[in-house]
C-alpha cells in the first residue's frame, strides 16, 4: 500500500485502538520484498490506483509466496473487470471507494485470524508448507526436499507431469504444490479419479456433455473447462478407459476436444498432471495405457517416496495432524506419549499419510489428555449420562509395563488402530442414541447409516438402554430397548 494513501491514516488509528501492528510498503514490489524477506502478516490490504495494470501481477505473486494470506483489494468503483479477476486470482474481498471507516474495520475483523490462531501458529514447523485449503506439504526429510525442488522446477513450465507413488503417499499433495507454485495458482485446481467412474460417466466428468435440445438432463461443462487457466490432476491414469485416452491425447496436443453429444469443438487452456499408484510401464506393455499417451505424460516424472522411507517426518506429521484435526473438530489437541511416538516411529505405515491421518483422528476421539488410551465407559459420569451398558475394552497403552503389552513394534500399533477404531465407533453410536433418546431410526439418520446397520452395531457392542437393563435385572421380559422410538 502506498504510504501516501488516504487509507493509511485511519488504519493507523484503528491499529492503535485495537493493538494491531501495521506496516506499509510504497508499492506492490515493496510488499513482495517484505514477504520474501520473512515478514509474516496476518492480513494484507492492496491499494490499487485506477489504471494500475501491475496490481494483478502483484496479487498473483503474493498468492504464490503466501497461499493462505488473506488479501483485501482496494479499488475504484469503475474497476469491475479488474475486481472480478482479482477475486478469481484469490483476493478474499474488495473495498470500493469512497471508503467508510466502519466498513473497513468490520472487513479487517472478518478476515483477521482469531486471537492466538494466526497462520504461523497453525504451522508446527518451517518444514510444513500450506498449499491451499486444508492441504500442506512436509519437506522435513532429504527425499521430500528433493521432491519439493522438483515440483518448484516443474511449476515454472507448463508441460504435463507424471507423479508416481504408493496410495496415500502424497501424490495429490505434490500435484497441488506444483499448481500452487505456478502462475496458474490463482485459478482452479481439481482432481478426477479415473478408476472411480465407469467410462461414460468419466467422459462426462472430463469433457462435459450437451443434450442438443433433447429435453433430458441439461448440458454441463466438464472438469477441463472448470479448470480453465488452472490445473487438472488425473489420478490413477492407468485405469482410464482406452476409448478416452485418445481424446485426452488430443487435449494434450492441440488444447481442444469435441463435446460429447453434439461434437462441438471446445478450446481449453489447462495444465494436465497425472498420477498412478502402479508402475505404468507394465500397463503400457499390457496395452492398458496408450504408448503415445504415456510418453506425452511422462516427459517429466516425480516419484513420491512412501512414509517408511522418510520416518524422520513421523513425529512432525503426527503433531501437525493432531493440531489440524483438533481445530477442525473444535476439540483440545491431545499429546502423544513416548510409547506411542516410539511405536509410530517403528511402524511401516502401509497406508502412508492417509492411514496416519485416520489413526490421529481416532486417537483424538478416544485418547486421554496424557496421551494414553482410556475406556471412557469406566467413568461414572459417562455411565450415568449415557445410560448405556458397554463392554469394557482393554487399554492398549494404559501402562508401558503391562505384561503381554508390547508398544514398540509395528504389530502393536496395528492392534492399537483397530482398538481405537472400535472404541471411536462405539462412542459415536452411544452419543447418537443419547442425543435421540434411544430412537434408533433417528440415530441411524444422524449417523448416516442404514437402520439395519445400526441394529447390528448395537447388538455387536451389546448396548442396552437403562430401561431395558432394569427390566432384565428385575426379572422382566427381555426387551430390546422397550420399543423406544422405533
Amino acid at each position: 500500500m502506498s504510504q501516501e494513501s488516504a487509507l493509511l491514516h485511519p488504519l493507523v488509528s484503528m491499529a492503535e485502538a485495537n493493538s494491531w501492528q501495521i506496516e506499509s510498503a510504497t508499492s506492490g514490489w515493496g510488499a513482495i520484498e517484505r514477504v520474501e524477506g520473512g515478514t509474516t502478516p496476518d492480513l494484507l490490504m492492496l491499494d490499487v490506483p485506477s489504471g494500475d495494470n501491475d496490481a494483478l501481477h502483484f496479487l498473483r505473486w503474493l498468492r504464490r509466496l503466501r497461499p493462505q494470506l488473506p488479501i483485501i483489494l482496494i479499488c475504484e468503483p469503475d474497476d469491475t473487470p479488474e475486481r472480478q479477476e482479482a477475486i478469481r486470482l484469490g483476493a478474499r474481498d474488495c473495498l470500493i471507494r469512497p471508503l467508510d471507516h466502519q466498513k473497513i474495520e468490520r472487513m479487517i475483523r472478518r478476515h483477521l485470524p482469531a486471537d492466538g490462531d494466526t497462520m504461523e501458529s497453525d504451522i508446527t514447523s518451517a518444514d510444513v508448507e500450506p498449499i491451499g485449503g486444508d492441504a500442506f506439504f512436509v519437506g522435513a526429510s532429504l527425499v521430500m526436499r528433493k521432491v519439493r525442488a522438483q515440483a518448484a522446477a516443474l511449476a515454472a513450465g507448463d508441460a504435463p507431469v507424471l507423479i508416481l507413488g504408493e496410495s496415500g503417499s502424497g501424490k495429490r499433495t505434490t500435484a497441488r504444490l506444483i499448481h500452487q507454485l505456478s502462475v496458474r495458482s490463482g485459478f482452479e485446481f481439481a482432481t478426477v479419479n479415473c478408476a472411480a467412474l465407469p467410462c461414460d460417466l468419466l467422459e462426462n466428468e472430463l469433457f462435459g456433455y450437451e443434450r442438443n435440445g433433447s429435453g433430458l438432463a441439461p448440458s454441463r461443462s466438464g472438469k477441463l473447462e472448470f479448470c480453465e487457466r488452472g490445473t487438472l490432476l488425473l489420478d490413477e491414469i492407468a485405469e482410464m478407459p482406452m476409448s478416452l485416452q485418445a481424446k485426452l491425447l488430443q487435449v494434450l496436443q492441440s488444447k481442444r476436444f469435441l463435446r460429447p453429444g453434439t461434437g462441438t469443438p471446445v478450446q481449453v487452456n489447462v495444465r494436465i498432471l497425472a498420477a498412478s499408484t502402479t508402475n505404468v510401464e507394465p500397463a503400457v506393455s499390457d496395452r492398458k495405457l496408450r504408448e503415445d499417451l504415456y510418453y506425452s505424460l511422462s516427459a517429466y516424472t516425480i516419484q513420491v517416496p512412501p512414509l517408511r522411507d522418510r520416518r524422520e517426518e513421523v513425529p512432525l506429521l503426527l503433531h501437525y495432524f493432531m493440531r489440524h484435526l483438533a481445530k477442525r473438530y473444535t476439540l483440545s489437541a491431545r499429546s502423544f506419549s513416548p510409547a506411542v511416538l516410539d511405536a509410530c516411529q517403528a511402524y511401516t505405515w502401509p497406508g502412508n499419510l492417509r492411514e496416519m491421518e485416520t489413526f490421529v483422528k481416532r486417537y483424538l476421539l478416544a485418547g486421554s489428555k496424557d496421551g494414553t488410551f482410556e475406556n471412557n465407559t469406566e467413568s461414572g459420569e459417562l455411565a450415568e449420562n449415557d445410560a448405556l451398558t458397554l463392554p469394557v475394552a482393554v487399554s492398549p497403552f494404559s501402562s508401558s509395563n503391562q505384561p503381554g503389552v508390547d508398544t514398540s513394534g509395528p504389530e502393536s500399533l496395528r492392534s492399537v488402530i483397530q482398538t481405537v477404531k472400535l472404541e471411536a465407533e462405539r462412542n459415536a453410536i452411544a452419543a447418537a442414541l443419547r442425543t435421540t433418546g434411544w430412537n434408533r431410526k433417528a440415530a441411524a439418520r444422524l449417523l448416516k447409516v442404514s437402520y439395519r446397520t445400526l441394529l447390528y452395531k448395537i447388538e455387536q457392542y451389546q448396548m442396552k438402554s437403562t430401561e431395558s437393563a432394569l427390566r432384565q435385572t428385575g426379572g422382566g421380559s427381555r426387551g430390546n430397548g422397550g420399543g423406544l422410538g422405533e
